[in-house]
């Protein structure tokens, strides 16, 4: 058996946190959280990542600075941005480069899908 891809969540709302963290954990996932961007990007600097999910309206530091930072130092990591905030939330994301932006609520199978997709991609 192969070791399970690594997902990395960063989201400042507890209850979405939970329920990502959980939902991929059961699907077999190695999952991280982070209730917060700054804790977010020290995870991501001290253990490899396959796939970033962040939201993208945080505290501190925004799921945009985030994702500018993860794809300046890793230009192919997968980067799924997730938000309940804003008419045009895609046009921050795509111009901080994430892969794909998810709009809360969202349906977690349809998020898994995208996940595998990413995954698959980056593995071929």
């Amino acid at each position: 058996m192969t070791n399970p891809y690594k997902i990395l969540i960063i989201d400042d709302n507890e209850e979405v946190l939970n329920v990502l963290y959980n939902f991929f954990r059961k699907k077999k996932y190695d999952v991280a959280s982070a209730s917060n961007g700054l804790d977010g990007l020290k995870l991501f600097e001290e253990d490899g990542f396959d796939l970033v999910i962040t939201d993208l309206v945080m505290p501190n530091i925004s799921g945009v600075a985030i994702i500018t930072i993860v794809k300046r130092k890793y230009p192919d990591m997968p980067v799924i941005a997730i938000t309940g905030w804003g008419e045009h939330p895609e046009a921050l994301a795509i111009e901080s480069h994430a892969d794909l932006v998810f709009k809360k609520p969202f349906e977690l199978p349809e998020l898994d899908k995208a996940i595998t997709d990413l995954l698959s991609k980056k593995k071929g």
